[in-house]
């Protein structure tokens, strides 16, 4: 074995046995907080994103691997498309992609491709490690819902982008965890 490879195995190993990777959430458990800088395609926000701040509404986040890979462009595309269906665009539903991708790149991917809602950046993986969707290099293709009392409503791990099903079982959802709201 190369001096190189003997040298990463270990640390290889390390992460992946790290205990907030593997953690695994439920429907019904309280969705973890967190803070990160999110941008749209105008460029990142000037106030952090807080999951805790957007309790009343629902809120999804949709970790993906890698902004501009074909399979992130047909799943963000179908959220840009659907948005207005899936998302009542934007009234009372907080979209959020969530990859490893810096601020720019996901500016850049946001503009080029009109895309109507925030990704957020998690470069260091804590949000991607707490919710269980962070890989060796990426995070994984994991959604969740979270209903406005900031309980797990739904999860999809994976989610399936090539799946109709899969937009259809989201939409659902979505419409349950607003529906569950105590205000309505």
């Amino acid at each position: 074995m190369p001096r190189t490879l003997r040298t990463l195995l270990p640390l290889a190993l390390l992460i992946a046995a790290d205990p907030l990777a593997a953690q695994t959430l439920k429907v019904g458990d309280l969705a973890p907080d967190f803070t990160v800088t999110t941008v749209t395609a105008k460029g990142a926000d000037t106030a952090p994103f807080t999951l805790s701040a957007h309790r009343g509404e629902t809120v999804v986040l949709a970790f993906f691997p890698q902004a501009g890979t074909p399979g992130c462009t047909t799943q963000m595309e179908a959220y840009r498309d659907r948005y207005a269906t899936l998302f009542k665009g934007g009234q009372e539903v907080t979209l959020v992609g969530v990859s490893t991708d810096d601020v720019a790149d996901l500016t850049g991917w946001a503009r080029t491709k009109n895309f109507p809602f925030r990704f957020a950046t998690d470069g260091n993986k804590i949000v991607g490690k707490a919710y269980g969707a962070s890989g060796m290099l990426w995070h994984k293709r994991h959604l969740y819902v979270i209903d406005p009392q900031g309980r797990i409503a739904y999860i999809a791990r994976p989610f399936n982008q090539m799946s109709e099903d899969a937009y259809t079982a989201l939409g659902a959802a979505v419409v349950a965890a607003g529906a569950a709201s105590p205000s309505r």
